[in-house]
């Protein structure tokens, strides 16, 4: 039998197949189906008219309801999405449905899931949002679905897949303190672009990135999608496994739930691999208006800004806010900064968490940031009312995902997209700067 790819082991298993290759055409079995409120009403919909207005979902164990987006808002039509997903978890008895206003409440969809336990390796993971992808870092297959796929998982548990090829994404080297991993995968998105992984597994694998931390890892994984990808994975290893027993572990999470770990074979065959060392890299920011539009900070340095934005699954963990709060304490913004936590966990994180005997909440403050409540908020620009949406044509760095035009709420908003240490560094100075020059 040829050797596998994680991904492909991965979906053979699922399948209940010896064996997977790219471009097979096979029924998957879900372990979770995720949904949130943008998505949910309309998931909700399909299967209702499909299964019967009075349908039961395949699993309810395994439906994990987690409105993020659209939700601390006045705006009528997004209060009534949540109450869809409310009237539908009711009916449904669904024991994951984490509602805004309640002490169950998380925060963004791709950072609650696994905080709550619902990441796990080996597993097979479908989202109704594109960033699903984000779970690869836990080891599993994890992907972005629409409404119309999601609805018929909520009734099946199962899902028609074609198998992708893998790509194969080598770093090595000991991470400068000035580089995230978001200069990782913007130097990849840019080298391969905005389609250089179309329907394809995006496999990130060196000891540059198993010297990461699990969120960082989370961050590698979770812009795959804005370079065309089916699924980012990173093969599990200690970290992982002590990230995930520890969640696994909570008896008020998603319980102690077996998982097998997955790499890929020796001689597993890879479509296309390139290798990086990150001691010959610097930092990377992705210029208006798409996330492949790639510039060395070194190159744009002193472009003038409005605005900075810390938040996002991709920017808005803790993580992220040490990196940043490393280059704001003590210090004062010079243009409007935003600080907006992913999760209600994290956001307590920001309380509890010092930095030389000041929390890093009081870090943000006394350099003059806002700080917002735990959710999507501006990243997906969302109603007028949203924290931090851009209402007007100016310029913003921020460490969110996608700066395409409106993306943020304004179509004529200018995005940059960068690290936490880029975007803090920049915060101070009102164009952008090198964090290199904040950190000496």
């Amino acid at each position: 039998m040829s050797a596998m790819t994680l991904t492909e082991k991965i979906l053979a298993r699922h399948a209940g197949s010896a064996f997977a290759k790219p471009d097979d055409n096979i029924w998957v079995e879900a372990d979770i189906l995720m949904t949130h409120d943008v998505c949910g009403p309309g998931t909700i919909g399909i299967f209702k008219k499909h299964f019967g207005a009075n349908a039961k979902v395949w699993d309810r164990s395994k439906v994990v309801v987690i409105p993020d987006h659209y939700i601390f808002t006045a705006d009528k039509q997004a209060n009534r999405n949540l109450d869809v997903l409310r009237q539908f978890a009711a009916e449904q008895d669904l024991p994951y449905f984490y509602d805004v206003g309640t002490p169950r409440y998380k925060g963004v969809c791709h950072i609650a899931l696994p905080e709550e336990g619902h990441t796990r390796p080996g597993e097979v993971l479908f989202g109704t949002d594109s960033h699903t992808c984000t779970a690869g870092a836990f080891g599993e297959f994890a992907t972005g679905i629409g409404n119309t796929d999601a609805g018929f998982v909520m009734g099946t548990g199962k899902l028609w897949l074609k198998v992708p090829p893998t790509m194969r994404f080598v770093f090595h080297g000991n991470l400068p303190p000035y580089l995230m991993a978001k200069d990782l995968i913007l130097a990849v998105i840019g080298d391969i672009g905005c389609d250089g992984a179309t329907y394809r597994a995006m496999e990130f694998d060196g000891d540059g990135v198993y010297a990461l931390n699990i969120e960082e890892r989370m961050t590698l994984c979770n812009m795959v999608i804005e370079a065309g990808g089916k699924n980012g994975v990173i093969a599990p290893d200690q970290v992982t496994l002590d990230f995930v027993d520890a969640r696994n572990a909570d008896g008020g999470n998603a319980g102690r739930k077996k998982y097998t770990v997955v790499k890929s074979d020796p001689g597993a065959k890879f479509c296309y691999e390139k290798v990086y060392d990150v001691t010959k890299l610097e930092p990377v920011v992705a210029k208006p208006h798409s996330p492949d539009n790639r510039a060395y900070v070194s190159e744009i340095k002193g472009e003038k800004l409005d605005r900075a934005y810390i938040g996002s699954c991709t920017g808005g963990k803790m993580t992220d806010f040490l990196a940043a709060a490393q280059i704001l304490k003590g210090r004062r913004v010079k243009i409007d900064t935003f600080v907006v936590p992913a999760t209600s966990e994290i956001a307590q994180g920001l309380k509890a968490t010092k930095l030389n005997g000041q929390s890093l909440e009081d870090v943000f403050l006394s350099a003059g940031a806002k700080i917002g409540q735990p959710s999507c908020a501006a990243c997906l620009g969302g109603p007028d009312d949203t924290f931090g949406r851009l209402n007007a044509p100016i310029s913003c760095i921020s460490t969110t995902n996608r700066n395409y035009p409106g993306r943020m709420g304004h179509k004529e908003a200018r995005v940059f997209l960068a690290s936490p240490l880029t975007v803090a560094a920049s915060a101070l100075s009102g164009v952008i700067a090198d964090p290199r020059d904040c950190l000496q």
